[in-house]
């Protein structure tokens, strides 16, 4: 009780629990003292868990089409954990890490060429297990579909919104 005390939020958040658990100390959580990253397969196992393949279709003005699509490949994590996300820039040499809200950074890769250049092949060679994998797959997709334009055209938008409605958590799980 005391470990689940200490993991993310922990298990005493209400009056009731603290009443039913009055003597539970939580266990301090150890401090990390080399966030290097030494392994890219680590970084692919982070990823399968911890990664996200976004896909953004929004409203602009200031584009032809009056929608821009953008890509995004980011890494949430508790703002406790800001070293190891800073040690994701010295390790891949890219990226950006921003504070997202009081409790969470994020390693966030937004660019484009270094989406394609970098994190497709990056995750082509050491690939993600797990449906996260589906969703890697589905960036792609649209990586390649950008690369050739057809973001900039009503069919090639169309086929980009149903490859987004498939990502996270609108894919749809077979049973």
């Amino acid at each position: 009780m005391g470990i689940k005390t200490s993991i993310n939020k922990g298990l005493l958040r209400t009056d009731e629990l603290k009443t039913a658990f009055p003597d539970i100390i939580p266990v301090p959580r150890p401090q990390v003292e080399d966030p290097e990253i030494k392994d890219p397969h680590w970084l692919a196992g982070f990823t399968s868990a911890e990664g996200c393949f976004l896909v953004k279709v929004c409203e602009s003005y200031s584009h032809r089409i009056g929608f821009q699509v953008q890509l995004i490949f980011k890494l949430t994590q508790h703002s406790r954990d800001d070293y190891l996300m800073k040690s994701l820039i010295e390790f891949c040499k890219y990226g950006q890490v921003f504070k997202h809200s009081k409790d969470a950074v994020v390693f966030n890769v937004s660019k484009l060429s270094d989406l394609n250049q970098k994190i497709i092949p990056f995750f082509d060679k050491y690939p993600i297990l797990g449906v996260k994998f589906e969703d890697f797959l589905n960036f792609c997709k649209v990586a390649e579909l950008m690369q050739n334009k057809a973001h900039l055209t009503e069919e090639g938008l169309h086929e980009i919104r149903k490859i987004k409605a498939g990502i996270n958590t609108g894919r749809k799980f077979e049973a």
